[in-house]
């Protein structure tokens, strides 16, 4: 909600249980639920407490929060690792974005947000002209060209679906976990990478 954004807290959101303090928390991670977000520390889910973990996924929203150890048993038990690496991505594909715009000197849509703009309100027009009733509101925001935001935020969703379907087939047709699937296919892309650059010795 947009109030939670602008005090950068969950405290008071419904629902929202505050009654442990920091040492216990930890035993929050433990509690029946669908998907745990372990999204502080590195190694907060290890070989001591995976055991009591009953969530059903476990999306790794910190960089190393479960241990070799703790993934194993995780995994004998039936919970899905989502891994860091592919979880996380995001900040780094918008990085990636930002190193890319920087090189061209040009904001994204800078090209292309008029003549959208002209295209969208040119079927809008034809809309009302063949008897079609568009309400004034919603042509004015559909006819509105993408912001560079828009596109960021497109761009980072195709991104991370392109990611996951790939992390998705591979774990599949390899018949191993995420984490690995998602290895296997970033090693793959570095050896793409060095093929194409004429780099056959490695």
């Amino acid at each position: 909600r947009r109030g939670d954004r602008k005090s950068g807290t969950l405290q008071g959101f419904p629902g929202c249980d505050t009654s442990c303090g920091a040492e216990e928390a930890v035993h929050y991670m433990e509690r029946e639920c669908d998907i745990l977000i372990p999204a502080a520390l590195e190694r907060s889910i290890n070989r001591t407490n995976a055991a009591q973990i009953k969530a059903k996924i476990v999306a790794e929203g910190a960089n190393g929060p479960t241990t070799p150890a703790a993934e194993e048993i995780l995994l004998k038990n039936g919970v899905a690792v989502l891994p860091d690496m592919l979880m996380n991505a995001g900040g780094v594909v918008v990085s990636y974005f930002e190193w890319v715009q920087n090189l061209q000197h040009v904001s994204f849509g800078r090209m292309t947000k008029r003549w959208e703009e002209k295209g969208k309100k040119s079927f809008i027009k034809a809309l009302r002209k063949s008897g079609v009733a568009v309400d004034q509101t919603i042509s004015h925001s559909i006819g509105e060209g993408a912001t560079e935001r828009d596109i960021v935020y497109s761009g980072l969703e195709d991104s991370m679906a392109v990611a996951v379907k790939k992390t998705l087939r591979t774990a599949k047709d390899r018949n191993v976990c995420y984490r690995t699937a998602a290895f296997i296919n970033a090693i793959d892309r570095v050896e793409q990478a060095y093929l194409t650059n004429g780099i056959t010795s490695f």
